[in-house]
């Protein structure tokens, strides 16, 4: 093999372009993958800090879900609490109005009572009155005899 003068050209023109790829080519390609292993680190970081964000966000809506649901069943038993006692207020009412209807039929049928005693105590009066009419067959003092049988009411009843 004899090395010729295209071979040193070659060789020549092959260290100029590996010289001038080195000098002006290799540095911006260098920068440029620098520059992509810094943003794929940075975007790596980021997407750590993301999983870590997601994780404490699910931690604190179960908490937040679980103090919901505490809070929900607080006030649910609230509510029947207030609910039976409504309950137990309407009940009571209820046998409060109750017994006061009952005290005022009392009432009525008493005072129907002593009217129907009253209107009885007139009819027997007057029945008692007609009949000592027809068994003297004679005229009465209707006055005298009014006194006595009130008298004989009263005693009556």
């Amino acid at each position: 093999m004899s090395i010729n003068a295209t071979l040193i050209g070659q060789m020549i023109t092959f260290s100029l372009l590996v010289w001038l790829t080195m000098k002006y080519i290799w540095p911006p390609i260098i920068a440029a993958l620098e520059e992509r292993k810094v943003k794929i680190a940075e975007g790596l970081a980021a997407a750590e800090k993301g999983q870590e964000e997601i994780k404490l966000a699910e931690k604190k809506a179960k908490t937040v879900l679980k103090e919901a649901k505490e809070q929900s069943a607080e006030i649910i038993g609230l509510a029947q609490k207030r609910a039976n006692e409504l309950v137990e207020e309407s009940k009571l009412q209820a046998q409060k109005e109750g017994e006061r209807l009952l005290e005022a039929a009392k009432a009525q049928i008493e005072q129907e009572m002593l009217q129907a005693r009253e209107s009885l105590r007139k009819e027997v009066s007057a029945l008692a009155l007609r009949a000592a009419e027809q068994i003297l067959k004679e005229e009465i003092d209707k006055a005298k005899h009014q006194d006595l049988l009130n008298r004989t009411a009263e005693q009556l009843g």
